[in-house]
């Protein structure tokens, strides 16, 4: 059970450390407008971390199910709910967090089972 939950949090850990990365080394503030161009770097620079956290759900937790990526992405969107409901400003980083990257977290254990069955 411990490995389960440590899981979790070892996902999220790397998607929420990569995010900070992101905005502290660009300068950019995640909570003011953003260009276009900078917002699509973020997409896909969240899409790849998402699907990373996702995989590193499966392999730390080591289980076929995708339960524990369905928690993951419930946790990344109500952290992402609750940051918009928090702050200021404009919200296109929690929009992304929540529509996009959250779901994606889950084709991240997908991508991970398939190469475990693979192998």
């Amino acid at each position: 059970m411990l490995r389960k939950i440590l899981s979790v949090i070892a996902g999220y850990l790397v998607f929420a450390i990569s995010s900070v990365l992101l905005f502290t080394l660009t300068g950019h503030h995640p909570h003011q407008d953003a260009p276009f161009n900078f917002q699509l770097i973020t997409i896909a620079y969240g899409v790849f971390f998402s699907i990373l956290a996702g995989a590193v759900v499966q392999l730390i937790a080591k289980q076929k199910s995708l339960t524990l990526n369905y928690i993951l992405a419930f946790v990344m969107f109500a952290l992402a709910g609750t940051s918009m409901a928090l702050s200021g400003g404009s919200h296109w980083t929690q929009l992304f967090a929540m529509f996009v990257f959250a779901p994606v977290s889950i084709v991240g254990g997908y991508i991970a089972n398939r190469g475990a069955v693979s192998k």
